[in-house]
């Protein structure tokens, strides 16, 4: 009976271990930034996950940068939208660049639905627009049925695979 009661012990000390170690790949920096923005938290670190694997330093082909992969142009005209300063260099800070993805992703969730918006995080908002304007794409112009570019396909299941995890993870906060 000894060895039956020992060895459920290390069973759930192993397991308790693999979750914790599993649940460290899907980290949660920045939480106030990212709990003041109004957006689901397991949906941003999905974003963020997808964009840069939380690097901070992270610089995208299309000069994207830092966690949320944010493009100086965007950000410029995001802080301008919210009345935020603007400060490219400060893009590669992990909490300005946080609070500016959010703004971005929060004035997308906005314009689209859920999915259509992480579409536009990837693929541009002009982009998206274009898309929902074609019967080919979108059947009632709000969302997409089919999404052209393969890569800002694999781009949105990516997020939402990342955001179920999120939110098994963290059940009691996101």
């Amino acid at each position: 009976m000894r060895i039956f009661f020992w060895t459920i012990v290390v069973i759930c000390a192993l397991s308790a271990g693999i979750f914790l170690w599993i649940r460290s790949c899907y980290r949660r920096p920045y939480r106030e930034v990212v709990e003041r923005s109004g957006l689901s938290p397991a949906l941003v670190y999905a974003v963020m996950k997808a964009e840069s694997g939380f690097h901070e330093d992270a610089v995208s082909r299309a000069g994207a940068v830092g966690l949320m992969q944010v493009l100086p142009s965007t950000a410029e005209f995001i802080c301008r939208r919210n009345g935020v300063e603007f400060d490219a260099e400060r893009l590669r800070e992990g909490e300005y660049n946080t609070q500016i993805g959010c703004l971005y992703l929060s004035y997308l969730m906005g314009r689209f639905e859920e999915q259509t918006a992480i579409a536009a995080y990837n693929a541009g908002e002009g982009t998206v627009t274009e898309w929902l304007r074609d019967g080919r794409f979108s059947e009632d112009g709000k969302s997409l049925k089919e999404i052209p570019y393969p890569e800002t396909a694999a781009y949105v299941k990516k997020v939402m695979k990342f955001r179920k995890k999120y939110l098994f993870f963290y059940r009691e906060s996101t």
